[in-house]
């Protein structure tokens, strides 16, 4: 009779000590250092001095010294009636050129590409391409260019038997907007480009099968599959949109009066052309808050499920 003997299982490697891993994690950083340095040096550097002049009354011409003032200068901006002309045009500057126009035409134009032949989608991909690749303040005076008096759009007006107007004088606020629609509309076109392309054409094909039709499709099945790329496209949209300024500069300067006054061109105007720095670094700061705000809202919509 013969016995068999089991196997011996194998012998248990030895196992790392703890420490060794809490050694190399501090090693994990070292790469990023250098990076690390240079975003706090050159960003959070100025941020820092900024805050910091928001609280004075610092000034570039006049007076020599300069005093901690506290919340004097956010206090005399929410007091100051030009101030809150320039927040109220800067909502309308948002929402008429980003949220929707870049925003909406942007996806018009990406479903109309979608099913248009190759050299038409060359070609509109082209033009679109264009005008967002342009320096801002040389599509300022493009823009200019074509809706001043004499400019492109009225002469075409003309041409056409139709009223002519002095745009940039009687509907400024639309006139930068419409300039800010021009050129933005290829951002918001290449991402929803991407984000439909990432659809299967199975479920397109097969609710057409089912009778579904154009708009239902639309409403139904394309936007809640892009409902992310739409909340990204939106947030970087807007914030991008708070932050015009060459644009509105090139082509009324605010004006006329401050009728196309946004809040970056009044910061600038009250910094730079008053020579109060303070002042104008409290309404940056300002801004930027507003920025924020818009930015937690649209994060907040893409952490929910639809």
């Amino acid at each position: 009779m013969t016995t068999t003997l089991a196997p011996r299982p194998p012998a248990p490697k030895p196992s790392r000590p703890a420490t060794h891993g809490r050694r190399r994690r501090p090693l994990r950083w070292l790469p990023l250092t250098p990076a690390t340095a240079l975003l706090l040096l050159f960003l959070g550097g100025p941020i820092v001095y900024c805050v910091a002049i928001a609280f004075t009354d610092m000034q570039l011409t006049g007076s020599s010294s300069t005093s901690f003032v506290g919340l004097d200068n956010f206090q005399h901006a929410f007091e100051d009636e030009d101030f809150r002309n320039a927040v109220v045009l800067t909502l309308v500057f948002t929402v008429l050129s980003s949220l929707v126009g870049q925003n909406t035409l942007g996806l018009g134009l990406a479903l109309l590409m979608r099913r248009a032949s190759g050299p038409v989608r060359t070609l509109v991909g082209s033009l679109t391409i264009a005008a967002w690749v342009v320096p801002e303040i040389v599509a300022g005076f493009l823009l200019y260019a074509f809706f001043r008096d004499e400019g492109t759009l009225n002469a075409v007006l003309d041409w056409a038997h139709l009223p002519s107007q002095d745009w940039l004088y009687s509907a400024p606020i639309i006139a930068v907007s419409l300039a800010n629609v021009w050129r933005g509309t290829a951002f918001s076109m290449l991402i929803y480009s991407a984000a439909l392309a990432e659809i299967p054409r199975e479920i397109t094909e097969a609710a057409e099968v089912d009778g579904a039709g154009g708009w239902r499709r639309l409403w139904h099945i394309t936007l809640p599959m892009i409902r992310r790329s739409i909340g990204t496209n939106l947030m970087l949209n807007t914030l991008q949109t708070l932050s015009v300024f060459g644009l509105i500069w090139a082509m009324t300067r605010g004006g006329p009066g401050n009728r196309s006054q946004t809040l970056p061109v009044f910061m600038y105007d009250q910094a730079f052309l008053k020579a109060l720095i303070g002042y104008g670094t409290a309404v940056a700061l300002l801004l930027l808050l507003i920025g924020a705000l818009f930015a937690a809202v649209y994060l907040r919509l893409l952490r929910t499920e639809v």
